[in-house]
Order: structure tokens, then sequence, then C-alpha cells
């Protein structure tokens, strides 16, 4: 009995979660069909009887040296009683498939803008950071497996990839 019982309970999280990622994955591609540079839209409102809000921001799209283009979106959702955020860099092919992200410790370490094939990073808000520290990741090379964004000289931290290829 008590492993049907965790067996509906599984089911019952999963089937949670993938309604998530359906509704996640269709207001990402509204951004993407928007294609509007630089604006952040929001969706949802949230408050501590557990309602989320994400902000997704379109930082525009860049062509590798190999001719593959990446659509790049930064994303921050807010959730839980704390006002917790989850950032992630989001990247999608030029026909909106989803292709991986960054997962970033916060939203401090999300990237300003893309600017000729560049992901610029800067510390002018994060408060533990040398405001005059920043960071430029060149993806006209293609994705890399992992970035370090600076914070402080030398020291910074380090993300991987997440891919589905």
């Amino acid at each position: 009995m008590k492993s049907f019982l965790f067996q509906v309970s599984c089911i019952f999280l999963f089937c949670l979660s993938a309604a998530a990622q359906v509704n996640d994955n269709k207001i990402r591609l509204s951004v993407l069909k928007k294609g509007i540079v630089g604006h952040t839209f929001v969706f949802g409102k949230w408050t501590t009887d557990g309602n989320t809000e994400t902000h997704l921001k379109y930082l525009g799209s860049v062509t590798t040296t190999k001719g593959k283009t990446y659509k790049l979106l930064t994303s921050i959702w807010y959730w839980g009683l704390s006002h917790r955020a989850t950032s992630r860099i989001l990247i999608y092919s030029a026909s909106n498939r989803y292709i991986g992200e960054y997962n970033v410790g916060s939203v401090y370490d999300l990237p300003d803008k893309l600017t000729n094939g560049n992901l610029l990073f800067h510390n002018d808000d994060n408060p533990n950071c040398d405001k005059y520290t920043s960071t430029a990741i060149t993806l006209t090379g293609g994705l890399p497996k992992h970035i370090f964004i600076k914070c402080k000289r030398d020291e910074g931290d380090l993300y991987d990839l997440t891919s589905t290829n």
C-alpha cells in the first residue's frame, strides 16, 4: 500500500511540474516571437500565497562562424515565501527550438546585453562585486560548455551549459 501511495504521489508531482514547464515554454516562445530586444516581459505576480512571477528579456540573436543562429533570453523566476529567484540564460535555435541554458547563481549574474556576438556582463548593481569589473563572452565560435563571470579581478563564478544536444 505504501508503495502504491508513493507511486501515485510521484506521478502527481511529475504532472504538476510538467504543466509548469509547458506554461514556461509558451511564455518563452511568445517573447521570442515578439522579438523585441532589451524589453523585459513580466508574467504572473509573485505573492506570499504561492503565486510565482517570471521576467523574460530577449537579448537578441548571434550567428556563429559555422552559420548556426542562436537566440538568447534571460529568465528570472520568483517563487517561494521568501521571494527566491531562479536565474537562467536560455538558448534557442533560429526556429525557436530550445537548445539549452546556463543556470546562474543570482539575478546579478545575468548578462546585460548581447552585442556583436558577445554576451556582456556588468557588475553595476551587484553589491558583492567590483562595479568596474565586467565580462564579455564571445558566442561567435559556438556555445561554450562553461562560462566564467568575473566579480573581482580574477574571482567570479563558473557556470555550465545544460544542453539537450
